[in-house]
C-alpha cells in the first residue's frame, strides 16, 4: 500500500507550520509553511509524489534563503535598542585617561560612569576628550576619540 500525499494533507502540514510559527515567532516554518502550499497546489493539479516533496523542499529552501533575511530587517526596523546597546553611537566625555596597557579608563556618559577601552592597546586617550562609544563588551565601553576637524 503506497502512502499517497494528497491536497489537504498538504494543507494541514500548511495549518501545522503556522499554528508552530504563531507560537515560536522566530521566522523559522513560515518558509515550510510556503513550500507546502505549493507542494498542495501541484497535487491538487495533479503532479506525482516526487514532483510534490521536490517542491516542497525546493521552494521552502529558497524562501529560507532568499527572504529570511528580508523578513528579519523589515521586522526589526524600527526597534529601539534597549539597555547598553542603546548607548553604541552616543558620545560621552573621559573623565580618567584612557590606556588599555595601564588598564585605566573612564568615560562619563549622562550621569553614569562607565570603565572604558579603546580598540587598540597602543592608542591612548586623554582626560576631557570626547569619545564616540563603538561596542559594549560585559561592563566596558569600547571608545574611539572623536578627532575634531
Amino acid at each position: 500500500m503506497e502512502f499517497v500525499m494528497e491536497p489537504f494533507m498538504w494543507l494541514g502540514i500548511v495549518a501545522l507550520f503556522l499554528i508552530i510559527e504563531a507560537f515560536t515567532v522566530g521566522l523559522t516554518t513560515i518558509w515550510f509553511a510556503g513550500g507546502a502550499l505549493v507542494a498542495a497546489i501541484a497535487s491538487g493539479l495533479g503532479a506525482g509524489q516526487a514532483v510534490q516533496w521536490i517542491l516542497f523542499f525546493a521552494v521552502s529552501v529558497i524562501l529560507l534563503i532568499f527572504t529570511r533575511p528580508l523578513a528579519v530587517r523589515y521586522m526589526n526596523r524600527g526597534v529601539e535598542r534597549t539597555n547598553v546597546n542603546s548607548l553604541i553611537g552616543e558620545k560621552a566625555v573621559v573623565i580618567q585617561e584612557i590606556s588599555n596597557l595601564d588598564q585605566t579608563g573612564q568615560v562619563k556618559v549622562g550621569d553614569v560612569e562607565w570603565m572604558a577601552r579603546t580598540e587598540s592597546d597602543e592608542m591612548k586617550i586623554p582626560e576631557k576628550a570626547v569619545v564616540v562609544i563603538k561596542a559594549v563588551q560585559g561592563v566596558k565601553l569600547i571608545v574611539e576619540e572623536v578627532k575634531e576637524g
